[in-house]
């Protein structure tokens, strides 16, 4: 891979990431003792997901290795693995770099992640408890609060919380592991349009709970279809610079 200089983004006062070296970032070393290879792939990905990592930056393997602390041979199977998962593309002569995902990939993922979500919705309708409402309100109380703060990694987080909650109370096994198979690319995605969807995210989450209180699963289920449908229209009407 091409070792040219290319510096990971470091973060200003603000909070937004800016341009430097990796010299001047807090170090990111994995934790031990979990599988190096594994735990160097879980923090790649990591760093793509919340856009620490850009689309379309050049990746180095030396700037990389020394990021995470460790040695590069890690970090060039992560690459390789990465790549073949769709989050990094490996260009000859050039080296690697962040995927940059295309509107058409954006599009399908948030179609079937709208299909298991709605149906989601409406199994936890029927098996959720007293606790489990209770629970959903904190969740969405934190999401609120992110909201506030103009936090995006928080919201991001918070959204993926709330939906995950959701799906562990659908109480279908093999919903939930459908629905994790893309729940790391729809945070990819929806880190680009946290802020401009948030408001009216968390207004219809709270409509969801409320249906979901009620035990009204076809409407909770039609709540969370138009919720998914709005975020990918977000997403595809988002400024270009974006």
């Amino acid at each position: 891979m091409t070792e040219a200089t290319s510096p990971l983004p470091e973060r200003g006062p603000t909070g937004r990431k800016t341009k430097g070296s990796l010299s001047g970032a807090a170090a990111r070393r994995v934790e031990r003792p979990a599988p190096l290879r594994q735990a160097v792939y879980e923090a790649l990905a990591e760093l793509i997901i919340n856009r620490t990592l850009q689309p379309g930056q050049h990746l180095v393997e030396a700037d990389l290795a020394e990021y995470l602390g460790v040695s590069r041979q890690p970090v060039r199977e992560a690459l390789q693995r990465l790549q073949t998962e769709g989050w990094v593309d490996l260009r000859p002569a050039q080296g690697a770099f962040v995927h940059l995902p295309t509107d058409e990939e954006a599009d399908q993922l948030f179609s079937v992640r709208g299909v298991l979500e709605a149906h989601s919705a409406r199994l936890a309708a029927e098996h959720a408890t007293a606790e489990d409402i209770e629970r959903l309100w904190e969740l969405h109380q934190a999401g609120v609060d992110a909201l506030g703060d103009q936090d995006v990694e928080r919201l991001v987080a918070a959204n993926a919380s709330f939906h995950a909650f959701i799906t562990e109370l659908s109480g279908n096994k093999v919903l939930a592991e459908l629905i994790g198979q893309v729940d790391r690319r729809v945070r990819w995605y929806y880190t680009a349009i946290a802020r401009p969807r948030g408001g009216e995210a968390w207004a219809q989450h709270a409509m969801l709970i409320e249906a979901i209180t009620a035990k009204d699963a076809k409407r909770a289920e039609e709540i969370m279809s138009a919720h998914t449908e709005q975020t990918r229209q977000v997403y595809l009407n988002r400024p270009e610079n974006d």
